[in-house]
């Protein structure tokens, strides 16, 4: 047990150095404190986002790496969910988190990479995957109830990283 949590630990800590020299690299100095103020729990590794109904905040861009240890097919406990295939390796924390303050009768989340990346939900209700959205990257749009919503964004090969953006928006 201590040995998979020290492995656990290093893994996080790979990436989250990785995303680093990303931000710093391609995207100059950005705010970071999402990644440093982490705790070792299942909190989520990159950003939160909290969402209402009637903001007129109509677009929401977040940022992270995808990938990860851990089986998409073995996270959800299935292979295939209505809204896609549940493939790919993923984290055992979650990417994000999304918080919905009240109904959402429409709302897209895409994620756009230059590889060919993975999404796992889980929320109330249930668990969604999406391999192939538009083109080669993943994505969900639809009805969404009030709640929280973990994200995670997977890769094809296991321990394998690469950045991405997903855009939520309400339609």
């Amino acid at each position: 047990m201590r040995k998979q949590h020290s492995t656990m630990n290093i893994n996080k800590y790979k990436k989250t150095i990785l995303f680093l020299g990303v931000l710093f690299s391609s995207a100059g100095m950005q705010k970071i404190t999402p990644v440093l103020s982490q705790n070792l729990q299942l909190t989520p590794i990159f950003e939160d986002v909290n969402l209402y109904p009637k903001s007129t905040l109509n677009r929401m861009i977040i940022r992270g790496l995808s990938g990860g240890p851990i089986s998409a097919k073995e996270k959800t406990g299935r292979e295939n969910t209505v809204t896609g295939p549940c493939v790919g390796f993923i984290d055992r924390e979650p990417d994000h988190r999304l918080v919905l303050n009240g109904f959402f009768k429409s709302l897209k989340l895409e994620v756009q990479s230059s590889e060919d990346t993975t999404l796992v939900i889980r929320g109330p209700g249930g668990s969604w995957c999406n391999d192939d959205f538009e083109g080669k990257n993943p994505g969900i749009t639809g009805q969404w109830f009030s709640g929280t919503y973990d994200i995670w964004i997977g890769s094809y090969q296991r321990n394998k990283y690469y950045p991405y953006v997903i855009k939520i928006t309400k339609e």
